[in-house]
């Protein structure tokens, strides 16, 4: 039997050994793991992955091999690839090319034959935390340097890295205009308000609420993207100034900046929610809809946790008036969308697109659509 050719370490001390199949090279992140089934290739260019290292618990990676459709955004974003059983197909339908060719030719450091199941029961217990892909020919104690110098991802601004340097708009001339703030939007997103007849202006989220204001769009959109929303005061600034103007919708990460910007709470959650098996309650139809989720932060419940007992609307009071709950993760139960009651704006959690994960939530561009030409 061969000797391992890599192995994967957590600030904690845990490895995890297995071969290296990937980029000759060592990469340090945030470990965390998603329970995704198929989708790897959307999954690893969500920019919402940016600084981090991602674990799949199903074992099989690769079966299907890789398409340019598939893409979420122009590049990977995950900075390591952690699996069970690599596969290098290129022989599936549409299929363009094998799936660690890839990520080779993409520089992306990866690893098969770790025990994932191992690795995400220690991650559900512990935490998620800094971690490394590693080649053999470091050592342990060269690697836990390595890992010490890595900041951690409470704090961290991600959104700068990922956002776009200049104005560009997709969907030109629909009957709707929507300004989307971008802190790393995913492509499907974009895909589905363009569909349903958006105009899409993204923005780098630098961009300035005068900015905003001074275009003619019909509405305003949040989107998805990394990191720690509570290092995003510079956004939640300019977010507080659109709200009441026009309507406001935000997702994912999105969902937490409109919160913040209306005086609610965000904590780091022990190790997040990713994958496309999410069942969530949308409390205003009773509907339970399995959905698709990327994040590590939550919002806090009207009594400064993170758990919502119950099945009801409950209310916060914010800066902008009342807000309802309008879903509930029946995972954890944690906070999952809301509606501000005396302006016109929302929020989800989830993400409705299904970029990868199941169709049950794509009535939401369609809500957020119709309130903007309602507006």
């Amino acid at each position: 039997m061969n000797a391992p050719s890599a192995y994967v370490l957590l600030e904690d001390g845990t490895r995890f050994d297995g071969d290296a199949c990937g980029a000759d090279a060592h990469v340090t992140g945030e470990v965390v793991f998603t329970t995704g089934m198929s989708g790897y290739q959307e999954s690893v260019t969500d920019p919402s992955f940016a600084g981090q290292l991602l674990a799949f618990s199903y074992p099989h990676i690769g079966n299907y091999g890789i398409s340019e459709r598939a893409m979420e955004s122009d590049r990977i974003w995950a900075r390591g690839v952690i699996m069970r059983a690599a596969v290098n197909r290129e022989d599936a339908p549409e299929a363009e090319r094998g799936w660690l060719d890839w990520l080779l030719d993409c520089g992306i450091p990866a690893i098969t034959g770790v025990d994932t199941r191992r690795l995400v029961r220690h991650i559900r217990e512990a935490g998620a935390m800094r971690g490394g892909i590693f080649p053999a020919r470091i050592s342990e104690s060269e690697a836990r340097d390595l890992i010490a110098a890595e900041p951690s991802m409470v704090g961290a601004d991600f959104a700068k890295v990922v956002t776009p340097e200049a104005a560009h708009t997709l969907g030109y001339g629909g009957d709707v205009r929507i300004a989307a703030i971008d802190t790393g939007i995913k492509g499907s997103i974009v895909r589905h308000l363009t569909a349903r007849g958006a105009e899409v202006t993204l923005y780098p989220c630098t961009v300035t609420a005068e900015e905003l204001l001074a275009t003619d769009a019909h509405g305003f959109f949040l989107a998805n993207g990394p990191g720690d929303p509570a290092a995003l005061d510079y956004v939640v600034d300019n977010v507080r100034q659109l709200i009441g103007k026009r309507p406001v919708w935000g997702i994912c990460l999105g969902h937490q900046l409109l919160c913040r910007a209306v005086g609610l709470d965000t904590e780091k959650l022990p190790f997040g929610h990713r994958g496309g098996n999410h069942p969530v309650k949308d409390l205003r139809t009773g509907k339970i809809e399995i959905t698709s989720q990327n994040h590590g932060f939550a919002v806090k419940a009207p009594d400064g946790g993170l758990r919502i007992e119950a099945d009801e609307p409950v209310r916060w009071e914010t800066d902008f008036g009342a807000a309802a709950l309008t879903h509930v993760n029946l995972y954890d139960r944690t906070v999952e969308g809301l509606q501000l009651l005396d302006v016109n704006s929302a929020t989800v959690q989830y993400h409705p697109e299904a970029g990868p994960g199941p169709n049950d939530a794509l009535y939401q561009f369609d809500r957020f659509l119709d309130a903007v030409r309602s507006a």
